[in-house]
């Protein structure tokens, strides 16, 4: 389990597990790791962590979220990434590959999918799914984030009020097992999931 180092002026405050899926960072009592200082926006920031992935999301605060020097609106999170939020020093720690996983990623050939728009202007549009992470979906209205594992793909809710639809269905707060042929709809925008490359038939 990924965790957050908190130090300020060099005295180490804070040590905090990612045990949830959402963490809310801010000034505020009612976050999950609160920040005391007034430079501090009461929601400041949120990271989001999905399986073996944290995002971290800056919400809109006054002074901003840097990351290895860098403000930042959304940054995926690597290990030994330094945060930095008013006067707060935040580095993030990976727990790291577990020895089984990868064994099993040496042994396996890794899947690789795509998925097809079936309405709209980019109807028939195929994109390969090559990244370890892809994020669909407009800001601010729906997103979903679709993870590239080792031998699965999976797909999460991020952002939204409205939770977009899987085979008819609404996605949950877990991430979701994508199959061949799953159908995903992002605000009426219909996609299909297919285990292979775009322009390979699956």
């Amino acid at each position: 389990m990924a965790k957050i180092i908190i130090s300020r002026e060099g005295q180490v405050e804070q040590q905090v597990q990612l045990s949830k899926e959402r963490m809310t960072i801010g000034r505020h009592r009612h976050n999950d790791i609160v920040l005391a200082h007034p430079s501090v926006s009461g929601a400041h920031a949120v990271i989001t962590t999905i399986l073996d992935d944290s995002f971290l999301e800056d919400l809109q605060s006054t002074n901003g979220t840097f990351v290895n020097g860098h403000r930042i609106g959304k940054h995926f999170l690597q290990h030994g990434d330094l945060i930095k939020i008013a006067k707060f020093q935040v580095a993030f720690v990976a727990d790291g590959v577990r020895p089984q996983a990868a064994a099993a990623a040496a042994a396996a050939e890794p899947v690789l999918g795509s998925i097809e728009v079936l309405n709209g202007n980019n109807a028939g549009k195929r994109m390969t799914l090559t990244k370890p992470l892809t994020t669909l979906g407009r800001p601010g209205v729906q997103v979903v984030v679709i993870n590239r594992g080792p031998d699965a793909y999976t797909i999460a809710h991020v952002e939204g009020e409205r939770a977009p639809l899987v085979n008819g269905l609404a996605l949950g707060q877990p991430a979701l097992r994508l199959a061949d042929g799953d159908v995903i709809d992002l605000s009426g925008t219909q996609m299909t999931f297919h285990l292979g490359p775009a322009g390979i038939a699956s």
